[in-house]
């Protein structure tokens, strides 16, 4: 859980699987966010929080046949600067989510439908899922994208509403 005296920060935020996260690299370096809800703060921001890494991720996910709520935890998350793709370290997963979904995004490039940083062969995930992320041959974990998704997750791969958190060490 979040510490004491620790405020959690909200960078994301997903309603009912939009499409909304349908963005360039320059918007996703920047953040955007609209008035259902659907929100991301921004790379550079993300970049400039955890560089250090003070902070620890949370997600937490709404299985989308149940409704029912999950959560997973990474005592790591470090995302690099522009120059460097964003590239994330991402560790330390704990939760009821299922499967350690970000671990396939663990030293991978951010890549949105403009910039292909990821590791598919056959095209761009992005542009094929349609919302930027940490891809490493599409999804595993895609919280931005239109298949909304994270593998492993108890009651079906599929979300309907997910969130990303920093809260304090």
């Amino acid at each position: 859980m979040f510490l004491a005296n620790c405020f959690p920060l909200l960078i994301q935020q997903n309603v009912q699987r939009s499409d909304f996260f349908n963005r360039s690299w320059n918007e996703f370096r920047v953040g955007f966010n609209d008035s259902s809800g659907n929100f991301w703060i921004g790379n550079d921001l993300i970049h400039e929080l955890t560089k250090d890494n003070r902070y620890k991720l949370r997600f937490d996910l709404q299985q989308a046949a149940t409704e029912q709520w999950f959560w997973a935890e990474y005592s790591r998350f470090i995302v690099k600067s522009e120059a460097e793709g964003y590239l994330l370290n991402i560790a330390g997963y704990t939760g009821n989510a299922g499967k350690d979904a970000m671990a396939y995004s663990n030293n991978r490039k951010f890549t949105t439908y403009d910039v292909d940083n990821d590791h598919w062969n056959s095209g761009n995930c992005a542009a094929s899922k349609g919302g930027g992320f940490w891809y490493t041959v599409c999804t595993w974990c895609d919280v931005n994208g239109n298949e909304f998704v994270w593998f492993g997750i108890p009651g079906g791969i599929y979300l309907k509403y997910s969130r990303m958190w920093l809260a304090c060490h």
